[in-house]
């Protein structure tokens, strides 16, 4: 975080808000309302074990959505052609740790770490890691511009399948 003044408190409120209020629609399955969160320059990348330092232009990720293939996973997810979807995950997610920085233009970029439990058939599956976002205005708060779920562990440790969105 060098560099970048750290954000003032109502904005690190306000991120976390924010933030609390996107895990909320996830775990609730109102994927419409989520979807309406992202800027139409959305990017959203879950890099694959290891490789979040590497560029995600020439490395493998184990999801980079932008705006079209993000609006196609969540109309996949809400029917029943999502195999790995029918049921439906239940999932619970913990964000914590927190942390915005302002930044010119009025974007912020955002650190938090995750905890996301997912119950499906009877197993429960446990992702682990750090989100990073970039956040941008828009008419009735923020929009997300950037979003990397970056995961401490492989897939395989998680259930071997990653069908929700993170």
């Amino acid at each position: 975080m060098t560099g970048i003044a750290a954000a003032p408190a109502t904005l690190q409120h306000d991120v976390e808000q924010f933030l609390y209020r996107e895990a909320s629609l996830l775990d609730e399955w109102r994927l419409d309302e989520w979807f309406a969160l992202m800027h139409p320059e959305v990017e959203y990348r879950v890099p694959a074990p290891g490789s979040d330092h590497l560029d995600p232009r020439h490395t493998l990720q184990v999801i980079h959505d932008n705006h079209t293939r993000l609006s196609g996973r969540v109309t996949r997810l809400k029917s029943k052609h999502a195999h790995a979807e029918s049921p439906h995950s239940r999932t619970r997610r913990f964000v914590t740790n927190v942390r915005a920085e302002a930044q010119e233009g009025g974007a912020v970029v955002a650190h938090a770490n995750f905890h996301v439990m997912r119950t499906r058939l009877g197993q429960l599956d446990h992702f682990l890691g750090a989100y990073r976002y970039v956040l941008v205005p828009g008419a009735e708060g923020f929009l997300v511009r950037e979003r990397v779920a970056t995961l401490d562990h492989g897939i395989v440790e998680a259930g071997g399948t990653v069908s929700i969105i993170l």
